[in-house]
This record gives structure tokens, sequence and C-alpha cells, in this order.
């Protein structure tokens, strides 16, 4: 009761290039968190227009935005997130967007939500994907230009995120087996999700559009329940950790 008394007035922003990001990277520490009453922000970069289709097709390749935004928010319904915001760029051409408008409209969110900590991309992007990497790279410019109150200023007061995480170089088939990761390099976080591992599950599904790379990584592998019961993160920058890996993506931290 404690620790959700302390949380109870946090935020955290995902910050995302895709529909199914979501869902692959963060599903489960957005259930604990949802769960101890932290606020969570979700933010997509393109609608994943480019993306498959499904076999047999779900929908048109002209109405695969459409039915993707759908798909997301279901997904987000699920896993208790509570803002979602779309910023409408152009699927695998996230890397040339503007850069001015891309952190314009991210400055808006961190200045809006004032989150305690973001989870983004780490720089290659996980599997080095163009659009992830573009995220990662958006998003670390923006959280230095939204704690500067010469950038922008008219969209908000200035925020200093306290805690930048990335994605952990880690596959899901290696996140099973929590013991073989102490000491590994990028695992500054390990978070125990199986109270959640259903949610995720279910939340992986309602992308029915991308049910082939889904079911690929997720549900055609051996031990499902094992592989979701474990989300990976490594620090970007923030409070010093004393010990890793952590099991609270807010230990150390002095805004909670």
């Amino acid at each position: 009761m404690v620790i959700l008394s302390m949380k109870k007035n946090s935020t955290i922003l995902f910050s995302m290039a895709h529909p199914d990001d979501e869902s692959f990277m963060v599903a489960g520490v957005a259930c604990k968190y949802a769960a101890q009453g932290v606020r969570l922000v979700l933010s997509t970069a393109t609608l994943g227009e480019e993306g498959k289709v499904g076999e047999p097709p779900i929908c048109s390749r002209k109405n695969l935005g459409t039915v993707r935004e759908r798909e997301l928010r279901q997904a987000t319904d699920l896993l208790g997130i509570h803002f979602i915001h779309l910023l409408g760029f152009k699927d695998r051409k996230l890397s040339v967007a503007d850069p001015k408008k891309i952190r314009k409209q991210l400055i808006h969110l961190i200045r809006l939500y004032q989150p305690n900590l973001v989870i983004t991309f780490d720089p290659n992007g996980f599997n080095l994907h163009p659009d992830h990497i573009a995220i990662s790279r958006f998003t670390s410019d923006a959280i230095a230009a939204a704690a500067d109150p010469n950038w922008l200023p008219n969209e908000g007061n200035p925020h200093q995120v306290e805690r930048l995480l990335w994605t952990s170089p880690l596959i899901p088939e290696e996140l099973g087996h929590h013991e073989k990761l102490v000491g590994h390099p990028g695992v500054d976080f390990i978070v125990d999700v199986k109270h959640w591992a259903k949610n995720k599950a279910a939340a992986l599904k309602a992308h029915r559009t991308q049910h082939l790379s889904i079911d690929r990584i997720w549900f055609d592998l051996p031990n499902l329940e094992i592989r979701l019961s474990n989300e990976s993160f490594r620090q970007a920058w923030g409070p010093l950790l004393k010990r890793r890996p952590q099991n609270d993506l807010f230990v150390g931290m002095n805004s909670i």
C-alpha cells in the first residue's frame, strides 16, 4: 500500500514507433504499474500502414492504418494505458520526418504529462528497424529540449525527465531465464510481469493484422508463459543504480 501511495502521482511515457510496439516491449510493465496507480501515456509515431495485412488478409492495404489504430486501442485497453497520442508520421519514413515537427509534438507531451520516466527503443532500434532507431533519437532530443526553457516556450513549462530507459538487447526467448541474465550487459532492469502474462498475450493477439510475425516470435515457440514473464530495460540516464539488475523501474528516483 505504501508503494501504491508513492506511485499513484507518477507518470510513465512510452514513446514508440508503431502499433504493436507497446505489446511487444512494455505490455507487462504497463499492467504492473497501472495496477500501482501510475498514469500511463503512449505516444505512437506512425500507424504502421506499411506493415502486413494478415494471411488471409484481414483488410485492404488502403485501410491498414485505420485497422491498426483500432487494434492499438484494443491492446491498450487490455494494458491499462490511459492516454494515447498518434503523431501521424509515415510508416518506414520516420527517419526522414521533419525534426522540428516531431520535436514540438514530443516536447508538448512531455510538458503536458510531466513523466517521471520515459521508455523508448535503444539507439539501435532493438532490431535495427529504421523507425525504431528514429524514434529513439527523436525521443532523446525531445527530453533534453523539454527541460530547456529556451525551446518552444509556448508548449508549456519546462520539465526534466528523471529517468530514460531503453529496450534491452535481449530477445524474448532469452527473457525467461532470469538467473542467467545477472551481469548481462544492457540488462539494468528485469521486471517480473508473470502475473500479467495473460494480459500481454491478449494484447499481442489484438494486433490481428500482424499475426504472422507475432506468432513467429511468441506463439509458435515453446514455453510461452515463461517468455512472457519478464521484461528487461537498459538505463540511458537516471539516478545511479547501486546494483544491476533492478526489479523496479522507479528505484532510486527522487520524484516519487
